[in-house]
Parts: C-alpha cells; sequence; structure tokens
C-alpha cells in the first residue's frame, strides 16, 4: 500500500470488432483489476500475521532488513526487465522527494512493526481506517482545498472517534494517528512524484540504504542481531523484500484496470483483516467504548465515501476524476 498508482491508457482492440466487443474487453479488464487489487489488499490484511513471526528481532533491526531487502529485490525485478537505467535518469529534485517518502514510509514501517510486535494489532488498524480521513485534512491544511457538507461531517466525526478512544485508553492513540499521519504523507509526496511504482520504491531504498546498513552493521557488532542466528531467522527477515514487494505490484497493475472508486472501497478490506486479527487471533480486548470510537471512524468513512462516489459519478468522460483520489 506504498506507491502511487499510474493510470494506463485502455489497450488498443484489434481492427474490426463485433459490436459489444469493447464494453466486454473493459468489463474484464476491470474484473482482472479488482481480483489483483483484492490480492494486494488481503496480502497487507494478513500482515500481522507474517510480522508477528520476526518478535525474535528488535523493531529496528526489523525495519532495516526491510528496507534492504526491498531494495534488493525491487532492483533485482528491475535488472530482469531492463529497466535499471532509469534510476540513471532521475532528476536531483525528484531524488530529493524519493528521500522525503523514503523518511515518511521509514516512520509507518517502524511504527507498524512495534505496533505488531508489541500486540497492538488493533490500534494498527485503526491508524489504517483513518487513513483516507487523515489525508482529507492534509488536503485541507496543505492545498487549501475546499471540502464538502459531507467531508466536513466526516472529518468531525474522526475527531469525535479520537477523543473516544483518548478517554478509553487513557492516552491519544499515538500508534493509530503515527501510522494515519506518515502513510498520508506520503502519499501527498507520492503525488509529486514522476515515477512508476518500481522505480520509485528502488529510488527510496537507495536512499535510505545507508541507515539501514549502518543499523544492520550496529546490530552485528554490539551482538544484538537476529540476522544470521539461525536460518528460520534469517530466512524470515530475507523474506520481507518479496512480502513487501508483491502486494505493490499486484496494486500497481490492479490501479491500471479498476475504478479508482472500486480501490477506495477495496482499501478498507486491509484495516478489515487487520482488525479481525487483533480481536480474533491476538485475543486483543476491545470494550465497549473502543467499540464506540471504531463505530464513529466507520460512520465517518460511510459519510466519506458516499460523498466520493457522489463526486466520481459527477466528473465528466475523460477527465481525471481528481475527486476520487482521496479515497486509495
Amino acid at each position: 500500500m506504498t506507491t502511487e498508482p499510474v493510470q494506463a491508457t485502455p489497450p488498443e482492440l484489434p481492427a474490426g470488432p463485433a459490436p459489444g466487443d469493447a464494453p466486454v474487453r473493459g468489463g474484464l479488464r476491470a474484473g482482472s483489476g479488482a481480483l489483483l487489487a483484492t490480492g494486494a489488499y488481503f496480502i497487507w490484511g494478513l500482515f500481522p500475521g507474517f510480522f508477528g513471526l520476526l518478535s525474535f528481532a528488535d523493531p529496528f533491526e526489523v525495519l532495516a532488513q526491510r528496507m534492504l531487502w526491498t531494495l534488493v529485490v525491487a532492483l533485482a525485478a528491475l535488472a530482469m526487465l531492463g529497466r535499471v537505467r532509469e534510476l540513471w535518469a532521475i532528476p536531483a529534485r525528484t531524488w530529493r522527494l524519493a528521500a522525503a517518502a523514503s523518511a515518511a514510509i521509514a516512520v509507518n514501517w517502524g511504527v507498524y512493526v512495534y505496533g505488531v510486535g508489541a500486540g497492538h494489532v488493533v490500534e494498527c488498524a485503526l491508524g489504517y481506517f483513518a487513513g483516507p480521513l487523515v489525508t482529507v485534512l492534509l488536503g485541507l491544511v496543505v492545498f487549501r482545498e475546499r471540502l464538502s457538507a459531507a467531508r466536513w461531517a466526516a472529518l468531525a466525526l474522526g475527531a469525535a472517534a479520537v477523543l473516544v478512544l483518548t478517554v478509553d485508553y487513557g492516552h491519544p492513540p499515538w500508534i493509530a494517528l503515527a501510522l494515519a499521519f506518515s502513510f498520508a504523507l506520503y502519499g501527498l509526496i507520492k503525488k509529486v512524484i514522476v515515477l512508476d511504482p518500481l522505480p520509485g520504491l528502488a529510488a527510496e531504498g537507495i536512499v535510505a540504504a545507508p541507515v539501514g546498513l549502518a543499523v544492520v552493521v550496529g546490530f552485528a557488532v554490539t551482538g544484538h542481531a537476529a540476522f544470521g542466528h539461525g536460518i528460520g531467522h534469517t530466512a524470515l527477515l530475507m523474506a520481507c523484500g518479496p512480502v513487501t514487494l508483491i502486494p505493490l505490484v499486484l496494486f500497481a497493475s490492479a490501479a491500471r484496470r479498476t475504478p479508482l472508486s472500486t480501490m477506495g472501497i477495496l482499501q478498507y478490506l486491509t484495516p478489515a483483516l487487520q482488525m479481525a486479527w487483533g480481536v480474533l487471533v491476538n485475543h486483543e480486548p476491545m470494550p465497549a467504548a473502543r467499540w464506540a470510537g471504531f463505530g464513529l471512524i466507520w460512520v465517518a468513512l460511510v459519510v466519506f465515501s458516499a460523498d466520493v462516489l457522489r463526486a466520481g459519478r459527477a466528473v465528466p468522460s475523460g477527465r481525471s476524476g481528481a475527486e476520487t483520489v482521496a479515497a486509495r
């Protein structure tokens, strides 16, 4: 869930199509896109299970290993596709933006790994439920966007949910807030980076690699590294690369085929699965006040999604549908 999808032009149809072929092809294309998107969001939804297996390692080591092995897999994929040279053509300004995006996603990944390891999967899910609302808030603050009455109502409901959960937890839901704001900031930066998903991810990994290597070396020198101590532990840390990249590739492929409104609705599959994992598998407590807080968030998302769909229908054919972007 960490790249900005690139819109693709529709595939060229063969000469002399039979009547009705174009709608059929479009429907098949959209259907395959929805399946790919469902696959990506389903894998992300099972992340608590995978990262829960990494509790043997310090969260900072897990973060560093994830950054480095994701870079290795991304560079290998670019090499196989013959696209490594695209990295050499990236201008200096884009590298600076990639560094900013890398810092934002590093915070997101680090907080998530800590949250899962500390047994706060439900709060992590809350962060991703709240993500679209934070994106709207950043659009208001950073881009001075004008909000509809429905979106103001959604933000108000979201603020009320944070207040209810603050009373329930005895402190603000810092993990959820950090995840929501860091991912929304990452998405904001990615909107202005003109890079395809795979080279973009590789560029972010390259600028983060010196820090990741320093962390890995630091753990090794002090004798606290989990990497290299047992085949199972080492394999799990190396698996962070493909586990991170595979859903990103599925997501990028889906975004080229699927309407943004569909992507916006499907995205809630991830936090729903993560919440279910926290409650049903980890048996995390869910007192009435916590259900009330989540309920407010869900009502806010219903109001927000309905407004996005309404605005999307109002966008004339051929336009970008910018009103639906925030639903991702």
